[in-house]
């Protein structure tokens, strides 16, 4: 029987793929869970429209998160912290003081898509990768500067 899948299913496929299984499992499984519905002709046209319009909606967001990396690029930040001997930090600095910052910038991002090189501990200019979509990072540049 083949069947176009509304759910991702392990081992079978992903939304919207079409696929060919026995009987049984259709009718026992997939469709009472609906995981699945009948591939005719009506629901394969309805997939095709939703496939066309998730791909305009992923191509929308792709171009906004686009822009912001730009935006994010442009922007450099501060981070002031103690400074001990031979110019190292008292702490680190973290995630969360970046995302704090880039929102006093106006640029709103989750400290969890904020990806540190390394553990910072002495001054100087670093570089973090934002992660904004799957195919768009964003290189954030920073500098570590004593407080005074």
């Amino acid at each position: 029987m083949k069947l176009i899948l509304t759910e991702d299913v392990p081992s079978l496929g992903t939304i919207g793929h079409i696929v060919n299984v026995k009987d049984g499992y259709a009718r026992n499984y997939l469709l009472p869970r609906a995981l699945a519905v009948a591939a005719n002709e009506a629901n394969t046209k309805q997939l095709e429209h939703h496939k066309r319009v998730l791909a305009a909606r992923r191509a929308k967001v792709l171009g906004e998160m686009k822009a912001l990396a730009a935006r994010i690029e442009k922007v450099s930040l501060e981070v002031a912290k103690l400074v001990g001997e031979d110019e190292r930090i008292f702490g680190s600095v973290t995630s969360t003081e970046l995302a704090e910052l880039l929102e006093k910038q106006g640029v709103q991002i989750s400290k969890k898509d904020i990806k540190l090189p390394e553990e910072i501990k002495k001054v100087g200019v670093y570089t973090a990768d934002v992660r904004l979509h799957s195919e768009v990072t964003a290189k954030l540049k920073f500098w570590v500067v004593a407080q005074q």
